[in-house]
């Protein structure tokens, strides 16, 4: 069980680091950069919360597999794989707090440090990041929550082996596959759910500290 939990815990940790200065990126373009595709790159950006999970996971393994263009980069039946697999899953939920913080920015902060002769790029890092803080957090805990659920995508690209891909949604169907192991199911499960739980509490308080600096309480 404790290897399975660190095992997920790492996965989700690293799909959230390999995915944080993307989404960023494009929380920002999204919130603040008008052109003529933004709504194409909207839909693009959400289309994983709707998709099949197992669907993203096939069109991984097509791009990562063994005949896919970029096979030379290994990251098939891995659990690097796995956690570009929650990554992918997972992107829609961390963007959509950061592009709100962004949009919450008063832009007439970033205009009077630009006017004061601050770069465009420097009053992003001095002025709008800064202020986006709280909703990167709390995204990325939202991200992580997903990240550790995941399971259609991670078993389709990278398959269920353990000590490399097996996390607890994957170690929960395992138990539940074979007879007599409903006290090992049950464990898993109370193990997932205390995790989404935790996760959850920290990502709504977060919100709600980053809905009072957003109107100044």
């Amino acid at each position: 069980m404790g290897e399975i939990v660190l095992l997920s815990l790492r996965i989700a940790l690293v799909a959230v680091l390999l995915s944080l200065p993307l989404a960023v990126a494009v929380a920002w373009v999204l919130a603040r950069v008008p052109f003529r595709g933004r709504l194409l790159l909207d839909v693009l950006v959400h289309l994983p919360l709707v998709l099949p999970p197992i669907v993203t996971g096939y069109v991984l393994l097509a791009l990562f597999g063994a005949n896919g263009p970029f096979a030379g980069l290994g990251l098939a039946f891995t659990s690097t794989g796995a956690a570009v697999a929650a990554a992918v899953v997972a992107f829609p939920l961390l963007v959509r707090p950061i592009r709100q913080a962004f949009e919450a920015t008063d832009p007439g902060l970033l205009h009077a440090a630009m006017t004061l002769g601050a770069t465009p790029w420097r009053a992003f890092w001095t002025i709008a990041l800064p202020l986006a803080t709280p909703g990167i957090l709390a995204g990325a805990l939202l991200a992580f929550g997903r990240s550790l659920g995941e399971f259609g995508a991670t078993i389709t690209f990278v398959g269920n082996t353990a000590g490399e891909t097996r996390t607890l949604p994957l170690a929960l169907f395992s138990a539940l596959d074979v007879p007599n192991h409903e006290s090992e199911a049950t464990a898993f499960a109370l193990a997932s759910a205390a995790l989404a739980l935790v996760t959850l509490v920290l990502g709504e308080l977060l919100a709600r500290r980053s809905r009072r600096w957003t109107l100044g309480a």
